[in-house]
């Protein structure tokens, strides 16, 4: 066996060495030399250095000398730590993130008009455009919340305050007693997301490229729990219709007053035990959902082409506080908008049905339908079906059967019974998306179906007066 030598080479003014272990072969022989070198001389790759040989063998390393194969993270994580921005600087961030938030002008002015009488057309269109930018800024926050928090809490941060608006309106219109604000206008965020943002988005995209790609089992996934969902609506609308169907008055021509009978208490006793017993189902397969979503299979909604780490605009403080103070800001303006839409419709002849279903849910998915159509754009599909599909996914499971939860706590008679046209044509359209996304592909004639859906849907209820 050959004899190993080792070779020390030392510079002046410089105590310190580092082993270089390698191989050298002469005169027939194969001997093993381990070399030293300063450590505050330059590291240049050694045409010796064997990687196997030097992993197998740990060389002797002072205790005043670190080892420089080891990487050293101290500074690194204090320039993380220190990374992020002071409160001034993070406000400034937060208010400058988008020209949208020059509407934030609409916040103090809605205030105004409420306080000030303005009236209720004011209130309405002022506070309509005061919740825009509201909704951008508090998706802002919850994101940088999410860059603190870790990808686990980060996602359950994003998916309790992804529908914030949809939940604070929902819950100011069942306070009031709007039962048909709260069922119209949560549906009408569901039709939104599923085909305007998501046909919009595969138009954007196809107009780029030929064809767009994205995570099919993910996709197949969603829409299926999408499609529970819808389920879980056709179910009460079907048990009311065979129950009426049973107590039909034949003194009045067989004509239905449906609002009637809804207003009676003891004739929904039924519906109403079935709309909170499928409300709680509902809510765990939506907490199953977010395990499969952030636990178990998150690297199904996961973009493979995204590796970068978001740099955070806010630090976390000031990320925490400014959430707080935009929904506190968003439940005002939510409020004075909620408490103008029946003297606005009056005054206008604008159907409630078209602004529950088509003017509110614009304005609370705002943000969500630009950044959609603006990432579709770019090739970033799995973000894309995220925001819409997700979304819908987030109303239909888990805000509507929660909201029905609330109206049972402050005897408020919600149910899942939506009008049986509305329920066909939420039927229709969760169908036709699990059929476009099933292939795993997309392009700009998909889109423009579920554009064409969703304008009829809104020719539809914009003449239901």
């Amino acid at each position: 066996m050959p004899a190993a030598h080792s070779a020390t080479v030392r510079h002046p003014g410089s105590d310190e060495s580092t082993p270089l272990i390698g191989r050298h072969t002469g005169n027939g022989e194969e001997r093993d030399h381990t070399y030293h070198i300063p450590n505050s001389h330059p590291r240049l790759p050694s045409p010796l250095s064997s990687p196997s040989r030097s992993t197998s063998r740990p060389s002797p390393v002072g205790p005043s000398s670190p080892d420089p194969r080891r990487p050293v993270f101290l500074g690194h994580q204090d320039d993380i730590q220190h990374s992020a921005p002071n409160t001034p600087q993070s406000i400034k961030n937060f208010l400058l993130s988008g020209w949208i938030n020059l509407l934030l002008v609409a916040v103090p002015l809605s205030f105004a008009s409420h306080f000030a009488g303005w009236g209720s057309t004011a209130d309405f269109i002022i506070s309509f455009i005061a919740i825009v930018p509201l909704a951008s800024l508090l998706g802002d926050a919850t994101e940088q919340c999410s860059i603190k928090v870790g990808q686990t809490v980060g996602g359950l941060l994003n998916a309790t305050f992804g529908n914030a608006v949809e939940l604070i309106v929902g819950i100011l219109a069942l306070v009031r007693g709007e039962l048909r604000i709260v069922q119209t206008s949560l549906l009408g965020s569901i039709l939104s997301n599923l085909l305007l943002v998501l046909g919009c988005s595969f138009l954007a995209g196809g107009l780029k490229f030929k064809e767009q790609t994205f995570q099919m089992t993910a996709a197949q996934a969603s829409s299926s729990l999408m499609v529970l969902g819808c389920s879980t609506l056709v179910i009460p609308a079907a048990y009311r219709a065979s129950q009426l169907d049973g107590s039909l008055d034949r003194e009045r021509d067989g004509a239905l007053n449906l609002l009637q009978d809804l207003g009676k208490k003891g004739d929904i006793s039924g519906l109403l035990k079935l709309s909170r017993g499928t409300a709680i189902i509902l809510l765990v397969c939506y907490a199953c959902y977010l395990l499969f979503q952030l636990r178990t299979h998150h690297y199904l909604f996961e973009d493979p082409s995204e590796h970068e780490e978001e740099e955070a605009k806010m630090n976390i403080y000031t990320a925490v506080g400014a959430l707080v103070v935009v929904t506190v800001l968003t439940s005002f303006c939510a409020d004075y908008l909620v408490g103008a839409i029946d003297e606005f419709a009056q005054d206008y002849k604008i159907p409630k049905a078209f602004i529950g279903l088509i003017l509110l849910p614009i304005v609370g998915n705002a943000a969500e339908h630009v950044t959609s159509v603006w990432m579709a754009a770019k090739g970033k599909m799995e973000l894309t079906i995220g925001v819409a599909i997700g979304s819908s996914i987030q109303i239909a499971v888990g805000v509507i059967p929660a909201l029905v939860i609330v109206g049972w706590i402050i005897n408020q008679n919600l149910t899942l019974f939506f009008e049986n046209f509305e329920t066909i044509v939420l039927f229709i359209s969760v169908i036709l998306v699990d059929i476009l996304v099933s292939d795993g592909k997309s392009h700009w004639l998909e889109g423009a179906q579920l554009i064409a859906l969703y304008l009829v849907i809104a020719l539809a209820f914009w003449f239901t007066g």
